[in-house]
């Protein structure tokens, strides 16, 4: 597969800190299989880099371990023969050391190391202090485990709070890159692999041993040894304790409850009692709180709805987690029909809204209308929904649009529904500007295209 796709301004950043003057400290993370490694390895390939994948084990091993990287890394037997009991002692071989080129120290799941040892943020801050702030050297501290990460080497009570000077939390690839890993397929059948891969590497590249999406999701999923079968545990367990709670939650959301009042209910439980649960959610990018795009003040919003944000997790939770005991009794093929049933209506069409709303960051950043708006979203209230809202507040311009995931064309009819719907739309109705704008993935009928082609408030796009 194309080894290297997207990732362009981490790459830049990640130059920037080695070429700055002095010392750098880089704090890398994001979620399991989102390519951080790949990302590293591709930096330092033509770098002196030392590159160290700590483990679960305790601290002692991690240590030694260590050490013996950095023995090879500076080619010194004394430090290999040595009996070192402190990290102290490894950095300061490493940094007495003299080098061609400015060397890079990588320690990736930089969190297990304080896991075992709560003392060793204070141990690494107190060596970036004394040994290494003041050389040419640049440090990466990598980590999957996000709340860790956090917790460890950017919260405000981390003892290397202020330290980094620089850091990159990786996110997934966005669709835009897609044709890249599946070179002449056409935009549906990129749509439907991104609405299971959702832009993880790691995915996509099981994803691409087949042109068949169904193919893909029984190999991968539905099959109990497949890699991606238990993958949500996989994500959870070492983020969060309480992982049923967790799942329960992620379920009643994933079958279409996403207001507050909703889950509680679903799950009978007080709704002030899953705060910090959909919290925790949010902060792993797990789940999302959506308000309509014109609410003034969002966090105040009474209107929030919660959806579930990763493409994977939302179809897990809805085809796979409800369905494990089909899977589990040997009937995969029951559960391979749901699958061929609802995908599209129930999972992929969605998603191709949020494939819609990130095209149109390209459109306006293209210079697509007279003016750029600054905020996208939905719209809904008790009467309407509307897939694209975008605002310039300052110019009171007002986008609004719709994503039909058909197999027949666009036709008239969706455009007057979405002028009717505007109507209920109460943002700056006196004053504002109103464009239409329709996505179809079949394209649009000749009467609507004939309709729009002297209409320059309505655009059409495929």
């Amino acid at each position: 597969m194309a080894r290297f796709i997207d990732r362009e301004s981490e790459m830049k950043t990640l130059e920037n800190e080695y070429t700055r003057s002095g010392s750098s400290l880089v704090i890398l993370y994001g979620r399991r299989r989102v390519g951080k490694t790949s990302l590293i390895s591709e930096f330092i390939k033509d770098k002196n880099a030392l590159f160290f994948l700590a483990s679960e084990e305790p601290e002692v091993q991690n240590r030694n371990a260590f050490k013996e990287k950095a023995a090879d890394f500076i080619q010194s037997d004394l430090l290999r023969d040595a009996a070192v009991s402190s990290w102290d002692a490894i950095f300061k071989a490493i940094i007495n050391t003299p080098f061609d080129q400015k060397p890079i120290i990588v320690i990736d799941e930089f969190q297990y190391i304080g896991k075992s040892n709560p003392a060793f943020p204070s141990i690494f801050q107190r060596i970036w202090e004394e040994q290494l702030k003041n050389k040419s050297v640049m440090v990466i501290l990598c980590g999957s485990l996000i709340s860790m990460m956090i917790s460890q080497t950017l919260n405000y009570d981390s003892p290397l709070y202020g330290r980094r000077t620089a850091q990159i939390r990786l996110k997934q690839i966005p669709f835009k890159y897609y044709r890249h890993f599946f070179p002449g397929a056409d935009e549906n059948h990129l749509i439907e692999m991104y609405a299971v891969t959702g832009g993880v590497p790691k995915y996509i590249e099981l994803f691409r041993e087949t042109d068949d999406i169904y193919d893909a999701i029984e190999r991968n999923i539905l099959d109990p040894s497949g890699y991606l079968y238990d993958e949500p545990h996989f994500l959870l367990q070492q983020e969060v304790s309480e992982i049923g709670s967790y799942f329960a939650l992620i379920k009643a959301i994933a079958a279409g409850n996403t207001k507050l009042s909703a889950i509680s209910t679903v799950l009978e439980t007080k709704a002030t009692s899953l705060t910090k649960y959909l919290k925790t959610l949010i902060d792993l990018d797990i789940l999302e709180r959506e308000v309509p795009i014109t609410e003034d003040n969002p966090d105040k919003s009474k209107k929030g709805l919660y959806k579930i944000k990763d493409n994977y997790i939302r179809f897990w939770f809805a085809f796979i987690y409800p369905n494990l005991s089909f899977i589990e009794s040997g009937n995969g093929e029951i559960v391979m029909s749901k699958i061929r049933q609802g995908f599209i209506s129930h999972h992929a069409a969605f998603v191709y809204e949020d494939v819609c709303r990130e095209k149109m960051w390209e459109l306006n950043a293209a210079g697509t209308w007279n003016f750029h708006f600054s905020k996208i979203g939905r719209y809904w209230d008790s009467n309407i929904e509307i897939d694209i809202a975008a605002l310039d507040p300052d110019g009171k311009n007002l986008i609004l649009g719709e994503c039909k995931y058909w197999t027949d064309p666009v036709g008239i009819n969706v455009l007057s529904s979405l002028e009717e719907k505007a109507k209920f739309v109460a943002w700056n109705i006196q004053s504002r500007h109103t464009y239409y704008v329709l996505f179809g993935t079949n394209g649009f009928t000749p009467e609507l295209e004939a309709h729009v082609s002297n209409r320059p408030d309505v655009l059409l796009f495929k």
